[in-house]
């Protein structure tokens, strides 16, 4: 599949799943992705006055944290698919952007902060997202990355297989009527980078003092990363 190709299977994934995003976010994660979000927040260490910038900001609940977190930072959220920057009317201090995460339309170093959550695994460029990111951000300026890390081998690792691959399609059929869409989000976890791998391609980009943890039985990982001054 091409750049082009993936791009287009995307935007058309999530402007089916945009009504259900929400509601089906709580369900899978068991309500974990709103801690999820907090914990990103706290790593960004936001201050007023700070510009922050949340790319493939869906329907804006990592923007929403970052505005509770920090009240006078100017916050702008961006998104590929503007039918998810259209699902909620609570937008209050938060600027909507409909943008491609490859392709940003924003000057260089014209963010103190950027968040990502759930962006990476859905690109067709990992390694220029984190370009375009770098590029953006201010020098000593600080990335967060809230995304799914391929699946840690352990005792759990066949129960979250199983989730993935039987549990989750089997929920987006029977909620939502899609299935093409609840097929490709968990094919989209297992396909996607190890944390590690991660921390090496931020790296690569430029990024420095780069750490992570991780969550949900090894399929979630937080990344921070600092731009050098």
């Amino acid at each position: 599949m091409t750049q082009t190709d993936h791009s287009n299977y995307v935007h058309k994934t999530f402007i089916g799943i945009a009504p259900h995003y929400d509601f089906m976010n709580r369900l899978m994660s068991g309500g974990a992705d709103l801690r999820w979000r907090k914990e990103a927040i706290q790593m960004a260490e936001l201050k007023p006055g700070h510009r922050v910038l949340d790319i493939g900001a869906g329907t804006g609940d990592l923007s929403r944290a970052a505005r509770a977190k920090a009240l006078e930072a100017e916050i702008i959220a961006s998104d590929f698919t503007y039918t998810m920057l259209t699902q909620k009317n609570d937008w209050n201090r938060i600027n909507r952007c409909n943008a491609d995460a490859l392709h940003m339309p924003f000057r260089d170093s014209a963010f103190d902060v950027i968040l990502s959550g759930f962006l990476l695994r859905n690109v067709g460029d990992v390694d220029k997202a984190l370009q375009e990111q770098f590029r953006m951000l201010k020098p000593g300026g600080r990335v967060v990355v809230l995304d799914t890390t391929k699946p840690r081998k352990s005792f759990l690792l066949p129960f979250v297989n199983f989730y993935l691959n039987k549990a989750i399609p089997f929920l987006g059929v029977l909620l939502t009527g899609n299935k093409e869409a609840y097929t490709y989000l968990p094919r989209s976890t297992q396909n996607f980078l190890r944390a590690e791998e991660l921390a090496v391609k931020m790296a690569a980009a430029g990024f420095m003092n780069i750490e992570f943890r991780i969550r949900m039985f090894g399929s979630v990982a937080i990344h921070c990363a600092i731009k050098p001054a």
